[in-house]
């Protein structure tokens, strides 16, 4: 449910806002393809850890929110982002820098 490089970077997202928009996403996370991204949001959805809603307006727009069962990820990923803040410090900031890190 979690695999992939994308997934858990749009569950942290999802977990800092309420709800938000494909276009939202696509733009906060670098270098994602728009097919890679909407390919894991289906995959989420099936999943039933998002909730996919669309609001019919002109022009139309899709919006994501965490289910139930999505929001009770928080605690664990919020024990890996401490992990990861704590002993891969360097590696975060370069990532939110949008920069390559090396194994």
């Amino acid at each position: 449910m979690l695999s992939g490089k994308w997934k858990p970077i749009i569950l942290y997202h999802l977990f800092h806002q309420q709800e938000m928009r494909f276009t939202e996403l696509w733009r906060i996370i670098p270098k994602v393809a728009k097919k890679v991204l909407l390919e894991h949001l289906r995959q989420m959805e099936a999943h039933e850890l998002i909730i996919r809603e669309e609001k019919h307006t002109f022009p139309p727009e899709v919006y994501y929110r965490l289910s139930e069962r999505g929001k009770a990820l928080g605690p664990a990923l919020s024990a890996l982002e401490l992990w990861a803040n704590e002993y891969a410090a360097n590696e975060v900031a370069l990532l939110k820098q949008g920069k390559k890190v090396t194994a």
